[in-house]
């Protein structure tokens, strides 16, 4: 049985991280940690965790002998830190998306991965949607040939959170390109089977957030407070000559919400959703639509897998130097909006 703690017990832990833990059978939540002890009684109480073993500082949950493996569901700016303690003190340790506020924090995180010998992995549910499954084995099958272009969207028309800090630049790292545009940024990549990133080239605007009175579908944020860019767009070249564009916002004035793949490749073609894949056969032109596609709740696959990778001794699913690959990009891309001009990624 793989003992796990939590640290971070808010929205997503509750929602999603829990239920996948409750449902595993090979995984046991032991211990709990929050800042917030209302919420720490809370979700203590429904879990009937010890109240020994509920803590508001991680690093007394960090010494806890019996624990194998951590799940920090903290803040972008509270990814590193828990993270690399958490490793340093032998412990397996999944970090929700992003991997942190930026690439540096991001390289100590996959470097204390390196040197403890323990797993980390970047919460990048996004890969575990049926569809995504389905056209990676068809990408690795050789069905699409070489891929050289994607177009990546994460788009919402109004959709700024109105909760947490995902306003706020110091603690979240930006807006909707390190939120949501991360998430379809690695599913791509993932896709793609991560080619090397060598340069991006990128703008990032706040044209909503600041501007009172702006309708938000999940309700009015704080507009003085608001410093994250509203809008991004990026356009990124690997090694191998493919490259890639990126659009993610949280308001914009477009038809409806986007969250969508689209690849080009030498044999074949595809969207993510609705999936579609597109060929040629015979001097003919066919698209192909699979169906009977399962259901598959993200999270709850992501936590499965990552609890199987411990207890089998296989390879993080997502490591950290993916997760800081992501990072990367997204640096360079808020970078070349600051300097308007190409960056180089290394």
């Amino acid at each position: 049985m793989t003992k796990v703690g939590l640290i971070g017990t808010g929205s997503i832990c509750q929602s999603v991280h829990i239920p996948a833990y409750v449902k595993n059978p090979d995984a046991e939540i032991v211990a709990i940690c929050d800042i917030n002890e209302e919420t720490l009684a809370k979700v203590g109480d429904q879990l009937n965790i010890d109240k020994a073993m509920r803590f508001t500082d991680y690093n007394k949950l960090l010494k806890v002998a019996a624990i194998d493996m951590v799940d920090v569901c903290t803040p972008n700016f509270v990814h590193m830190d828990p993270t690399i303690k958490g490793l340093n003190a032998g412990k397996h340790v999944i970090c929700e998306k992003p991997i942190a506020l930026n690439a540096k924090e991001g390289a100590k995180m996959a470097a204390a991965e390196k040197a403890s010998g323990k797993k980390l992995m970047i919460a990048y549910c996004w890969r575990w949607n049926a569809g995504a499954q389905a056209l990676k084995r068809f990408i690795d099958a050789g069905s699409m040939g070489e891929i050289y272009y994607a177009r990546v969207q994460a788009l919402r028309r109004r959709g700024v959170p109105s909760w947490g800090v995902f306003i706020d630049k110091e603690k979240q790292g930006g807006g909707p390109l390190i939120d949501i545009g991360c998430h379809a940024l690695d599913l791509t990549l993932f896709l793609m089977g991560h080619p090397k990133p060598i340069s991006a080239s990128g703008m990032s605007v706040t044209k909503f957030g600041n501007k009172k009175g702006t309708f938000g579908a999940w309700g009015a944020w704080d507009y003085d407070k608001y410093t994250v860019e509203d809008f991004a767009a990026g356009f990124i070249r690997f090694e191998n000559g493919a490259t890639l564009t990126l659009e993610s916002s949280f308001c914009a004035n477009i038809e409806h919400d986007v969250f969508n793949t689209s690849l080009m490749g030498t044999e074949g073609g595809a969207t993510l959703d609705p999936l579609k894949m597109y060929r040629e056969e015979n001097q003919t032109l066919i698209d192909v639509s699979p169906v009977m596609l399962k259901n598959v709740g993200t999270h709850e696959a992501e936590i499965f897998a990552f609890v199987d990778a411990i207890r089998t001794n296989k390879p993080s699913p997502v490591p950290g130097e993916q997760g800081l690959m992501v990072a990367k990009i997204l640096d360079a891309i808020y970078e070349s909006s600051e300097k308007g001009k190409e960056v180089a990624i290394k």
